[in-house]
């Protein structure tokens, strides 16, 4: 690979448009009197514990109680002993399981000697931690359980994806999931027999987990399978047969999206995802009866726990105005909410929320995106189209700087849900798989003749960017369609399917397939798919961002796309940070993304009169 011009990013003493710590994942310690969650307020994601309190915010420590890695999932041992953590340097892919201690932050690694290791139920004695290994090279994942007292470990599963989902209260019985993207299965395995039944015979599922009832023989399985919608249901289980399915909580136009139960195993949170936004209901798991919970603290709910006795929930949430917080929402008489972890105040001026649009993609499917826009503009506007990853995410009315500060610049942003995103039914998510994702293609064409037509885009200064699968996207919109787009901002994306497949981590290819496609037997069409060979058609200017740590879509990816335009004789800016992979966690590190992009988009996208110093 030939050298490359490119920025290293350096830290910013200060933040550049609006910005707020993230706090998420609020996780009540066994005995009700603490609580742990995720929060980057000292830069990167780490986990922080504090007393809480009855009523009224915690007292906040002043450092975290991990400091060594990212964090991206954490579970209290049920004796309150232990924190187990789930921690990726660098934000990259070689996860590892580590146990610490709350009150001291030492720390226990577990499967260090993994290519990456990932976190799974704790069996309710505190004895077994569900753990996944991946060996260096393999595809596929070692489900097993890790006896704490002594260091043996009993293998459950085999295959891609393999993860513990629950384990039940004598240790006798698992759940596990395994499954390539969008074909999950779950299997109840009986730990002496070695029986295996399975719990989802209606087929295989995007979404699939499971939880075991108080009473003995039943589990509530969370999971899309045999149906478009998620949905919770009761599943029975005789011997080594299912005797007994039925739903206890769906709908038929909208996602559930998590589940929590309390403590009692009496009540369930369902959190419900209606056209990107959270509505949340409790229910009783005796009479099936369903209450609705007062208004969400914010526009989407990422996630939620009840407190040890019951009364309330914490809940996490943010929106498009509503910076991130994690509030204590009380269950009696739905008597309000107070937060407990308060969000820093946005820098920046005052900020916009979006607005839902639909419309028809060129083969009549109806889409939907939302639509950020300068208070008081009126007429068509310089406007960027953003592309979310996955692509089975979903484009929600979310914390967005990057939007903000687009819009506090002059530009609108409108952010689609084109066909493959999750939230609109299985479906809609399989929409865009192997040979159909020509058509989810044509997808952005039409987003771009939907906001001409409406007279929301000036037709001569619209752009589109996009993170992930959405960066992907990107490439390929600008490849296919280069006469639409006078600017375009690839983040992480994938420019060759052939060199993807062969780079990334080998459980993520081999997961990935069923998306995509088969490397071998599909490469004629993953090369058709591949923006790469293509990139001489690309005539809009291109920044393009990605972390050195990448090993989901490796750098490679960006290096070939920026040579390629190169050789051709563009002019691409790639944008390179060192110390992240494929998210950007630093918070400092968002802050100058937010402001390289913001200036790169303006600079294309705005008349020369309106450029400003």
């Amino acid at each position: 690979m030939g050298s490359l011009t490119e920025r290293r990013v350096a830290r910013l003493g200060g933040e550049s448009g609006p910005s707020a710590s993230v706090h998420h994942r609020p996780a009540p310690s066994p005995d009700g009197t603490r609580v742990a969650w995720i929060s980057d307020r000292d830069g990167r994601p780490r986990v922080w514990v504090a007393p809480l309190p009855a009523a009224g915010p915690l007292a906040v420590p002043d450092t975290p109680i991990t400091t060594d890695a990212d964090v991206t999932a954490l579970a209290w041992s049920p004796d309150g002993a232990w924190l187990a953590c789930q921690v990726a340097p660098f934000g990259g892919e070689r996860t590892r399981v580590v146990l610490v201690d709350p009150d001291t932050g030492h720390t226990r690694p577990l499967g260090s000697e993994a290519a990456a290791v990932t976190l799974g139920a704790w069996s309710p004695s505190g004895h077994h931690l569900g753990l996944t290994i991946y060996a260096e090279g393999s595809g596929v994942g070692q489900a097993f359980l890790y006896d704490l007292r002594d260091g043996t470990s009993t293998v459950l599963a085999t295959g891609p994806a393999a993860h513990v989902c629950a384990i039940d209260g004598d240790a006798r019985h698992a759940v596990v999931r395994q499954g390539r993207r969008g074909t999950r299965s779950l299997e109840l395995v009986d730990l002496r027999s070695g029986r295996r039944t399975d719990l989802v015979p209606g087929g295989g599922a995007s979404v699939a987990d499971a939880r075991f009832a108080v009473t003995g023989g039943q589990l509530y399985v969370h999971t899309d399978a045999g149906g478009d919608r998620p949905a919770l249901l009761a599943v029975t289980v005789r011997g080594t047969a299912v005797s007994a399915v039925y739903p206890i909580a769906e709908r038929a136009d909208d996602d559930l999206e998590s589940v929590s139960i309390d403590p009692s195993g009496v009540r369930a949170a369902l959190v419900w995802n209606v056209d990107g936004c959270s509505e949340i209901e409790l229910l009783d798991m005796r009479s099936g009866l369903l209450q609705p919970v007062s208004d969400a603290p914010g526009p989407v709910v990422t996630s939620v726990a009840f407190t040890r006795d019951g009364t309330s929930l914490l809940v996490a949430s943010e929106g498009s105005a509503t910076t991130p917080r994690i509030t204590r929402v009380a269950l009696a008489g739905n008597a309000g909410h107070t937060t407990v972890v308060p969000p820093r105040p946005p820098t920046g001026r005052a900020l916009v929320e979006p607005t839902l649009h639909t419309y028809l993609a060129e083969d009549g499917l109806r889409l939907a995106g939302w639509l950020f826009r300068p208070r008081g503009a009126l007429g068509a506007l310089p406007t960027l189209i953003w592309l979310h990853g996955g692509p089975e995410a979903q484009e929600r009315p979310l914390w967005q700087p990057l939007f903000q500060a687009l819009v506090a610049e002059g530009i609108a942003v409108f952010a689609p849900n084109v066909r493959g995103s999750g939230g609109y039914g299985r479906q809609f998510a399989t929409a865009d798989d192997r040979e159909r994702r020509f058509t989810s293609i044509t997808d952005v064409r039409a987003t771009v003749t939907f906001l001409t037509d409406s007279g929301l885009a000036d037709p001569r200064r619209i752009g589109v960017a996009g993170r992930s699968y959405g960066g992907y996207l990107t490439l390929e919109a600008l490849a296919d369609f280069p006469e639409l787009f006078a600017v375009g901002v690839d983040v992480c994306g994938i420019s060759d399917f052939a060199t993807f497949f062969a780079e990334t981590e080998p459980w993520i290819a081999d997961a990935a397939t069923t998306k995509y496609g088969d490397p071998e037997a599909d490469a004629v069409l993953l090369r058709q798919l591949s923006p790469l060979h293509r990139a001489d058609h690309i005539a809009a200017p291109l920044l393009v961002v990605h972390g050195a740590h990448d090993t989901n879509v490796p750098l490679g990816e960006a290096e070939r796309i920026v040579e390629a335009l190169r050789s051709h004789g563009a002019a691409p800016r790639l944008l390179l940070f060192p110390d992240e992979g494929h998210e950007v966690h630093e918070s400092s590190n968002r802050a100058l993304f937010v402001h390289e992009v913001v200036g790169w988009v303006a600079a294309h996208l705005r008349e020369t009169g309106e450029q400003t110093a």
